[in-house]
């Protein structure tokens, strides 16, 4: 078996062009040459292929939202089934976790009428939501953002030969990169109205970070802004939490009940009343964003 690579391959640039899933595979770009997405549970997603045949993927000029594997029929793509949090929804769930990023290549039409495999660029997993699809069944949505990444050596990337086997690529030095990111911190009127009234205690552990510049917290918005979720940006639909419980709670590694007792983790919700928290916004979040299933097979996968 291939070792994984996460990030670019060989002399391959954004915009290149594969005639076919077989050149794809050959070249270790999409390593299966059906399956749409390359995953393990383990160690997350390599790269994915954008079909035009999947009716709930959408493509966008910033993102995309990229439909999950499972449950459709081989003819039509529609979905018939439920999907489930297993096998390559969880590699591409795993990657957002790990912030590795994802190869992403798109079926397009060329000038000769004709249809060829196109080479997006490294995109990476910023959030995922499980939903209801356009046939009526549940289906995993990943939102993939570019990302930009730079070589800190010059081209090639230091693609193996194809005839090598996997032991001698596993013994070859990994090519290194430099990969730059943002990660957003909104400071807002309510952002800042939530860390005051709890003067910035986390409402799971009660922390009260201090740092050389003052007190620290994060606001969390329990339904996330921007799509897919489009949840707004007001004070019943925002935490005060420490970066660590911001980052569990975002991956759906834990929810809060009607009771505001914690599901998945132990303790209730540290609540004052004049936060009233919308319980529709924290529906939201157990439906579609916690999913006990999720941390079971991660754990069990890391057990391996």
């Amino acid at each position: 078996m291939s070792v994984p690579i996460f990030g670019h391959v060989g002399t391959a640039r954004p915009g290149d062009l594969f005639e076919s899933r077989l050149e794809l595979s050959l070249h270790r770009q999409h390593r299966p040459r059906q399956a749409g997405i390359c995953a393990t549970q383990k160690e997350g997603a390599e790269s994915i292929v954008l079909s035009d045949k999947y009716e709930d993927d959408e493509v966008h000029e910033d993102y995309i939202l990229y439909t999950g594997h499972g449950g459709r029929d081989p003819e039509s793509g529609k979905q018939v089934t439920d999907q489930t949090l297993t096998d390559a929804n969880l590699g591409l769930a795993r990657s957002e976790a790990t912030g590795r990023p994802v190869r992403v290549y798109r079926k397009v039409r060329t000038s000769s009428n004709g249809a060829a495999f196109r080479y997006e660029g490294l995109f990476r997993v910023t959030s995922h939501q499980f939903t209801t699809g356009k046939s009526g069944f549940g289906v995993f949505r990943f939102r993939l953002e570019p990302v930009v990444v730079m070589p800190s050596e010059p081209l090639p990337y230091g693609l193996p030969d194809l005839l090598d086997d996997a032991s001698s690529t596993a013994q070859e030095a990994a090519p290194r990169y430099e990969a730059t990111t943002s990660r957003l911190i909104r400071d807002t009127a309510v952002t800042r109205q939530v860390k005051t009234m709890y003067k910035y205690r986390c409402q799971m552990c009660d922390t009260q970070l201090q740092s050389p510049s003052g007190l620290y917290a994060e606001a969390a918005h329990i339904k996330p802004l921007g799509a897919p979720h489009h949840g707004p940006d007001v004070l019943a639909n925002v935490l005060c939490l420490c970066p660590n419980h911001h980052v569990l709670f975002d991956l759906g590694s834990f929810a809060i009940g009607q009771d505001l007792a914690l599901i998945g983790l132990p303790g209730r919700l540290h609540y004052k009343p004049l936060h009233q928290l919308g319980a529709e916004f924290l529906a939201y979040q157990r439906q579609h964003i916690h999913l006990r299933t999720a941390s079971k097979a991660v754990a069990s996968s890391n057990d391996e």
